[in-house]
């Protein structure tokens, strides 16, 4: 991503409930969904007692089609009645990174 800069990060933190039918499932839906969406620059995601999962974008306006985008409103209503017990999201402008490599 070092040649979108600036960009944006949705950093999305969120604690599970007890079910988890369907979740790894959709999330994976989720994501190549996401890769599909215009503006889309990338995703790292970890998950243990709270999972926190980062994508990437081009523009505010991307990250808005997004979050509008049909298949994802259901995904996040699925994820409020179901998988979650709460989560929090910030978008915030990336305008320096660096990073190290062995």
């Amino acid at each position: 991503m070092n040649n979108h800069k600036p960009y944006y990060a949705v950093i999305f933190t969120s604690t599970q409930t007890e079910t988890i039918e369907g979740y790894a499932e959709m999330a994976q839906h989720m994501e190549t969904l996401a890769k599909k969406q215009e503006g889309f620059l990338g995703i790292d995601s970890a998950r243990n007692d709270v999972g926190i999962t980062v994508s990437y974008w081009k523009t505010l306006d991307a990250i808005k089609a997004w979050k509008a985008n049909s298949e994802h409103l259901l995904a996040q209503q699925k994820g409020r009645e179901h998988w979650y017990n709460w989560y929090n999201v910030r978008i915030c402008k990336v305008e320096r990174e660096y990073e190290f490599e062995k």
